[in-house]
């Protein structure tokens, strides 16, 4: 078990929510990683790293089937600039390499934007390639405090 599954499991656990953890080896696809996770591609929860300022990030929580709408998320923060950091720096703030970014275990406890499609029974990254956790969506809300909004668009 990687370190970055260590943290995410260890961080699931201390949350008290049910979790189920899946472990399906490395995908190529959304629909390859829905069919191992069984779970349909909008119900795979994908973490994005977004940077705000300088040190000031946040996770948005994204339908597997969607992709950030900016225009949304600028308004929704009040901002006019967002970016994506690149592969290390989202590695340095988060201690997790893109592909198995979950906000469960992050370094540090980014504020939390789900966008409002995240419900039901998900699966989020559990801080491993080819591991997942299956949660409910609301109680993943819950305890990172997300705020829920449309910021989202189909991919």
């Amino acid at each position: 078990m990687s370190d970055g599954e260590q943290r995410a499991r260890e961080a699931l656990e201390t949350s008290g929510i049910e979790h189920t953890i899946t472990r399906h080896g490395r995908v190529k696809s959304l629909a390859e990683a829905a069919a191992a996770r069984g779970v349909e591609p909008a119900q795979i929860v994908k973490t994005m790293v977004v940077r705000r300022g300088d040190d000031d990030y946040l996770f948005v929580l994204v339908p597997g089937d969607r992709q950030i709408a900016w225009p949304k998320l600028r308004e929704l923060l009040g901002v006019s600039r967002l970016s994506m950091p690149d592969a290390a720096t989202a590695r340095e703030v988060t201690g997790y390499e893109r592909g198995t970014i979950t906000p469960f275990g992050s370094l540090r406890a980014w504020p939390v934007v789900a966008d409002e499609r995240v419900q039901g029974t998900v699966s989020i990254g559990g801080g491993g390639h080819g591991v997942a956790a299956t949660v409910d969506a609301g109680d993943v809300v819950r305890v990172l405090d997300a705020t829920v909004a449309d910021v989202t668009e189909p991919a």
